[in-house]
């Protein structure tokens, strides 16, 4: 379909009331479909990754009954009060089990993880033991069953070790690692295209003209692609016309996901929206947000789309609270609901009932009493007050003005991206 260089008559509608955050991120992830294709890496590069299947623990973990703490184990039944006299009769070390049996009046030395012999059902610290030869003296007996971990405690052979769906975590390696798992079944990695807008964006590497910005923007999408393990596909800087962005979302159409900074707004070379029109969907255009409210979601070819505002902190905000989740679930991950706690805000807060806010503020939990400090610039177009945040006073839609001292909302922005998946 061709494109002239007027606006098309594509237009949302606006007078429309702009959608709640919460619906917006509901109806974004519930219409992601997850990438299909897999692929099967070694378990040392599993880290990060998607668990494509189930992995079925082929052995049982620990594979025997074993020591808990380095002791004597012996029979409970045998040595059942303080100052009873056992004789030793070997040992079992980690690795090198004691091969023999254990009777009644008889124990054995026994280390941390070294496998509990025949006839041991108890294991006493050596810290409550005295030796007199080759004889214990039990000063004070451990209760029956005491320091001892029985095979399959940890997973038993044909439990699910993770479910299709887990986002895998270093502890998730050990854990696969220690059923065996040499390799793992991951989903690929989503292709996401990403592109500024703007005839005013130059190189970061180069001069100023008066009116011209260095294109922060993409930067800023690369990384936090990066830091969610997309494979990121960057199409540049993309001019204000019709044409330039035609191309440009042709070039995208094979990813998985594209997104856009700048050009979702309703100015006169705001071409985002009625390119999207002529070239794929759009399912709904502004989020009840500040800031962040001229927000378009779509689809351009086979990819999910997200057109953000052009205001560096627009641009951060609405992908943090938008895009990100629907990556992860683009990912075949769970997105984890936003962690959020309660502090008391030391200056005082203006707001318009209306949209929800994200103030950037940093959280203090140096003092006895713990609280947040709102960076002392909002402006949109202030990356710094992202940069010197770390985390969000997010007052709700219909709240106005709060006082100091009053209770807010945070969310911090260190927290679970990845959700865990059902069993």
């Amino acid at each position: 379909m061709s494109v002239t260089s007027r606006q098309s008559d594509f237009r949302p509608d606006d007078n429309a009331a702009p959608m709640a955050l919460a619906e917006a991120r509901r109806r974004i992830v519930d219409s992601i479909r997850p990438v299909q294709e897999t692929e099967r890496v070694a378990l040392p590069q599993a880290l990060h990754r998607v668990l494509a299947e189930p992995v079925v623990a082929g052995v049982d973990v620990p594979s025997a009954a074993n020591s808990s703490m380095d002791g004597f184990g012996y029979a409970a039944a045998g040595a059942p009060q303080a100052d009873a006299r056992l004789a030793i009769i070997g040992q079992s070390l980690a690795g090198h089990p004691f091969e023999g049996h254990v009777g009644p009046g008889e124990c054995v030395r026994i280390t941390t993880g070294a496998v509990v012999p025949p006839g041991v059902d108890t294991v006493v610290m050596q810290e409550n033991t005295r030796l007199e030869h080759d004889t214990l003296v039990l000063e004070s007996p451990a209760a029956p069953g005491a320091n001892i971990r029985l095979a399959g405690e940890d997973l038993s052979r044909g439990d699910i070790v993770l479910p299709a769906g887990s986002f895998i975590r270093p502890a998730d390696i050990a854990v696969l690692a220690s059923v065996g798992a040499a390799e793992v079944s991951v989903v690929r990695r989503p292709r996401v295209a990403f592109f500024s807008t703007g005839d005013e964006l130059r190189p970061i590497d180069g001069p100023l003209a008066p009116g011209e910005i260095y294109d922060s923007n993409r930067y800023g999408l690369a990384a936090q692609l990066d830091s969610l393990g997309m494979t990121g596909v960057d199409l540049g800087a993309v001019g204000d016309t019709p044409e330039a962005l035609a191309d440009a979302f042709d070039r995208a159409a094979d990813c998985d996901a594209v997104i856009t900074s700048g050009g979702v707004s309703v100015g006169s070379a705001d071409f985002v929206v009625d390119v999207l029109g002529e070239k794929g969907t759009i399912d709904f255009w502004r989020v009840a947000i500040k800031p962040g409210k001229p927000l378009a979601f779509g689809t351009v070819g086979g990819a999910r789309f997200f057109g953000l505002p052009g205001n560096p902190v627009s641009t951060a905000v609405t992908f943090i609270q938008l895009v990100r989740p629907a990556l992860v679930r683009l990912a075949g991950g769970v997105p984890a609901a936003p962690t959020r706690l309660t502090l008391p805000t030391t200056t005082a807060l203006t707001k318009r009932p209306g949209r929800e806010h994200f103030l950037r503020a940093r959280m203090d939990f140096t003092s006895a009493s713990p609280r947040v400090t709102a960076i002392d610039h909002q402006g949109s177009g202030v990356m710094r007050s992202m940069s010197r945040a770390d985390a969000f006073i997010v007052l709700s839609a219909d709240s106005a003005d709060v006082p100091a001292g009053a209770l807010v909302t945070v969310e911090p922005f260190a927290q679970p991206v990845w959700g865990f998946a059902a069993f």
